[in-house]
């Protein structure tokens, strides 16, 4: 039987972020409507899941002794990792420990680079991909360019929203390609992948849930993305049932070799009736915060009801839905967002101001959220509602 304690009391189920974004801050809010003590880190001060936590610690995760000592001083019922840069050989540890890592030490481990999730997708797990080499000098990087052919992507193994992400078009791109994606990745420079170009009709993310009553799938959301950074996703994405049940099935089988339980944003390119494994995250993904305004329950309440070893038989989709993410560009630590009233003037409308505290270059700031009769009609509708959106730096 599962029991969930008060918080801030000696009965109290403590639940961990590691990774305090805008994605983590939903899990937070979830994680409290279901009674748990929330503990957020992160990097900096006052990011967004610390604004709505009970408590909150700043620190490096990459940073395996303080995390161990803020994790043996709060000593969580859950630990649950949120960013790819992150100390796992100390989660691995404090797993042996007794510690419950969400939704394992070793996914988390697989999946912190592309490295290890493509190498178990592709090679032990035989999942059709893209052609790819892996390259941690600027030799064997040139290598693998010529033998994967031009064009293709690079990306450090370890980054996020698109950072040292590019294209190379031409043998003109490749110095630039190396550069930026030594300059991009979380744990600063190193190895990268030499991805081939797979041509494909679009793109999905089929958000998985494993949880205490098995493994549930969500309706496939499809996304565009510039530089490898989400801009607008909508669901359901539309795709044929030989396509889907590939997806399905491809989604069933990593996910229960990362095994655990909590929401895994699997990534695939579809071709027709094709289907080609990209990358898994075992943590609620930006794509599927369409998910927010789609369904009863959001991505963040299954990952919320599936680490707490909650049931989740059913799960209710409202119709087609879209998100559009809000990137401010400029320098400023006092932004601010204007003529609200007119964004959220239509019916099935609704916003997310993620409360971060600066911007220097660019950065995703808020989501907008619209549901209508048709995909088409509510990427109108977000789009609209975008467009009323005034910013100030």
């Amino acid at each position: 039987m599962t029991a969930i304690g008060t918080p801030l009391s000696k009965t109290a189920t403590k639940v961990m972020l590691c990774g305090s974004g805008e994605l983590g801050k939903e899990v937070v809010i979830e994680m409290q409507r279901l009674g748990a003590e929330v503990i957020a880190l992160d990097r900096y001060k006052n990011a967004p899941a610390m604004q709505v936590a009970h408590r909150s610690y700043t620190l490096s995760m990459l940073d395996g002794k303080a995390l161990r000592n803020i994790i043996e001083i709060e000593r969580p019922d859950y630990i649950v990792p949120e960013v790819e840069a992150i100390a796992t050989s100390t989660l691995i540890e404090l797993e042996q420990e007794g510690y419950n890592i969400i939704p394992t030490a070793q996914a988390t481990l697989l999946t912190m680079n592309r490295e290890g999730i493509r190498r178990l997708a592709a090679e032990e797990l035989g999942l059709k991909t893209s052609p790819y080499k892996f390259a941690l000098s600027k030799g064997e990087f040139i290598d693998a360019v010529k033998e994967v052919g031009i064009p293709c992507v690079v990306k450090p193994i370890m980054s996020s929203s698109g950072h040292g992400q590019s294209v190379i078009r031409s043998e003109a791109d490749i110095e630039y390609a190396w550069n930026y994606a030594q300059e991009g990745g979380r744990a600063g420079a190193g190895k990268v992948i030499i991805e081939g170009f797979v041509d494909f009709d679009y793109e999905i993310t089929l958000l998985t849930v494993r949880h205490i009553g098995g493994t549930s799938f969500l309706e496939p959301v499809g996304h565009r993305q510039v530089d490898g950074d989400y801009r607008e996703s909508w669901q359901p994405q539309p795709m044929s049932e030989i396509a889907l049940d590939k997806a399905k099935d491809m989604a069933e089988e990593v996910t229960s070799a990362l095994g655990g339980r909590g929401i895994f944003g699997v990534e695939f390119f579809i071709k027709g009736d094709e289907v080609y494994f990209s990358e898994v995250s075992p943590r609620p993904h930006d794509t599927g915060m369409v998910t927010m305004i789609s369904q009863d329950l959001s991505q963040f309440a299954l990952h919320a009801r599936a680490i707490l070893g909650l049931p989740i038989p059913n799960i209710a989709f409202h119709g087609p839905s879209a998100s559009k993410a809000v990137v401010v560009y400029g320098k400023s630590n006092n932004v601010s967002f204007g003529n609200l009233e007119t964004v959220l003037a239509e019916p099935n409308t609704s916003m997310r101001i993620f409360g971060k505290g600066e911007v220097d270059g660019h950065r995703r700031m808020a989501v907008i959220l619209a549901r209508d009769e048709s995909i088409e009609a509510a990427l109108n509708k977000a789009n609209r509602a975008y467009d009323s959106l005034e910013v100030e730096l």
